[in-house]
């Protein structure tokens, strides 16, 4: 048993819980080391406060549960078969009563609570796991961190790739392919989200995706990327030049880089995540781009690209070491360009740490 379903399990113990359902698969990989993507079957792993536990999958995936390492039982059940029925014989050989049962509110859809209330008893009380689970993945050990360092060397190798094929006449989408390329035949198999590369003016819409705009001389072109190492992740985005440039473009890259490198200087244990947003924006405010600068600092990450906790104004969450975020301070102003500058971190005892280390003074190319 690792050291995480420990942890649940203790959890579970402490607040009267009789059994725990979880249906998010990168939950259940953090508490099985079994990662897959159901699609729209269904996955889910059970585990009560005496410890016993079992995965059910897909009949298709229960081969590949234990090749994962999961030394628990294992369920599969057919298309045909209806999955919730197969759990209720399952948990009746568990041989006890659930009354109270643990559900992660924020994953768990209606229909399938609707499925899992139908085979528990009826005064069934059910409780939410989800900020329990969140802060128990919120401190990443030194080999999740480990994992995440790799990943972000991969990150800074996609960068190179970035450097080497942007130029003017080549498109959005062309650049992405060249990346990707790379990172498949240097041995990454995925990434941790689709690789977003916005040149010029399209730069301005934070949540964009590539197309076939061409990249021309004299754009800012911005890239975001990241990769998935032994199934943790890195993200982080870099802004580059294309030929000469002019002082409002280059105005705003400096403001944000000066964003960015006192958000990294200012992060350290025992600041709160409203106190590390409010060191970038203030600076972004001070330049008189304030309104332009309209998405959170930083986001956590792990297992996912987008994890507890959010960087924001309003969350007064205290840093502590381990814990894994990105700072990303951005400057969009429509119709003319985009600056987007980001690491993601690790929290040490007295600072933190990047996971990507390309430089962020501006590269010409």
């Amino acid at each position: 048993m690792n050291n995480h379903l420990e942890q649940l399990i203790k959890f579970l113990e402490e607040n009267e819980l009789d059994l725990a359902y979880l249906s998010d698969p990168t939950n259940i990989f953090y508490y099985t080391g079994f990662l897959a993507d159901p699609h729209e079957r269904t996955l889910a792993f059970f585990v009560d406060r005496s410890g016993r536990n079992f995965l059910f999958t897909p009949a298709l995936e229960v081969s590949s549960a234990h090749d994962a390492g999961f030394s628990g039982e294992v369920y599969g059940y057919l298309d045909e078969e209806d999955p919730y029925t197969k759990i209720s014989e399952h948990l009746a050989r568990l041989d006890d009563k659930f009354n109270r049962v643990g559900i992660e509110k924020s994953q768990l859809t209606v229909s399938r609570f609707e499925q899992l209330k139908r085979i528990l008893p009826q005064t069934a009380q059910f409780l939410d796991l989800t900020s329990a689970i969140e802060s128990q993945r919120l401190i990443k050990t030194e080999d999740e961190i480990a994992k995440m360092i790799a990943a972000g060397s991969e990150a800074d190798y996609a960068f190179e790739i970035a450097q080497k094929y942007c130029r003017p006449g080549i498109t959005e989408v062309e650049l992405v392919n060249e990346i990707e390329s790379a990172l498949r035949k240097k041995g990454v198999l995925h990434v941790s989200f689709d690789t977003l590369v916005q040149a010029g003016k399209m730069a301005a819409n934070p949540h964009g995706e590539p197309t076939t705009n061409q990249v021309a001389d004299h754009d800012l072109v911005l890239f975001d990327l990241g990769t998935v190492h032994d199934n943790y992740v890195s993200d982080a985005t870099r802004t580059f030049a294309v030929g000469s440039i002019d002082d409002r473009q280059r105005d705003i890259y400096e403001v944000c880089l000066e964003a960015q490198l006192a958000a990294m200087d200012f992060a350290k244990p025992g600041v709160t995540a409203s106190q590390l947003d409010k060191v970038a924006r203030n600076i972004i405010s001070e330049h008189g781009y304030g309104e332009y600068f309209n998405h959170r600092l930083g986001h956590g990450l792990g297992i996912s690209v987008h994890e507890f906790p959010s960087i924001m104004a309003g969350n007064d969450l205290v840093l502590t070491p381990g814990m894994c975020f990105s700072i990303e301070p951005g400057i969009y102003i429509p119709g003319f360009a985009g600056v987007r500058i980001e690491d993601s971190v690790y929290v040490t005892e007295n600072g933190v740490e990047p996971f990507t280390h390309s430089t962020k003074e501006l590269v010409t190319l």
